[in-house]
């Protein structure tokens, strides 16, 4: 069963059963002091009397273990202390799916799980090894990134420019008001080529509005009519 770590200010706060979790998990993934002792003992206790091991050898075997074990802690402190920072964070995973394709999922990291000596994020409710962790991202990068595509999506449903009609002035209007709205960050997300239709799909509008009010007809779709002389989107990134 997976134990929750409670979060304060952002930080992972262990608890007692978290330490002996930990201990648990340090014991059981390797060998421990007891264990290397136990092997140090039988190795001299069965060890041939006529080439006996130096007590040098005996002391540069244990400073060897007790090294590795000190970088064995060090990284398990780092990879909690790294999964730590990371609540709040918006990030990618990339994990595999029931086929074995790559996958990447997007979300915040709640909270951190620590189990079986290993660091753990929860996103949307499931949980991810620190070791798939792709991408750290801002929040307001992918906000505009989000904005953007959802911009584009909505000319590329669009009509070409020669089959708008009454029908479409609406959308336009709408896809006009958005993108003169967007800050020049969101704005540096949309490509030239974008703006350069969004800009066409304008005047072919003013095209149409002018072509119903000759004919008399003041009917449209979407609401009120609008001022010839209105202004393109600046098309400069």
């Amino acid at each position: 069963m997976a134990l929750m770590a409670p979060v304060k200010d952002g930080q992972i706060v262990e608890t007692e059963s978290q330490n002996s979790l930990k201990k648990a998990n340090a014991s059981g993934n390797g060998m421990d002091k007891e264990a290397f002792l136990q092997l140090l003992v039988a190795q001299m206790r069965y060890q041939d009397p006529l080439e006996p091991t130096s007590n040098t050898e005996y002391i540069s075997q244990y400073a060897q273990f007790s090294q590795v074990e000190q970088l064995q802690n060090m990284a398990v402190n780092m990879d909690l202390q790294r999964a730590s920072q990371l609540v709040g964070k918006e990030v990618y995973v990339k994990t595999t799916d029931s086929k074995g394709e790559p996958k990447y999922v997007y979300g915040k990291v709640d909270y951190v799980v620590y189990e079986n000596g290993k660091a753990y994020l929860s996103i949307n409710e499931s949980l991810y090894s620190i070791d798939d962790l792709d991408t750290v991202v801002d929040k307001e990068y992918i906000d505009a990134y989000n904005k953007a595509e959802d911009f584009v999506d909505a000319i590329a449903k669009l009509p070409h420019v020669n089959g708008v009609d009454h029908s479409d002035l609406k959308t336009i209007d709408e896809l006009e008001k958005i993108y003169n709205e967007m800050n020049d960050y969101e704005k540096s997300f949309i490509a030239k080529d974008v703006v350069t239709k969004l800009n066409e799909y304008i005047e072919k509008a003013k095209e149409v509005r002018a072509q119903m009010g000759e004919n008399g007809d003041q009917e449209e779709v979407g609401g009120d009519e609008e001022d010839d002389g209105k202004e393109d989107v600046d098309g400069e990134q």
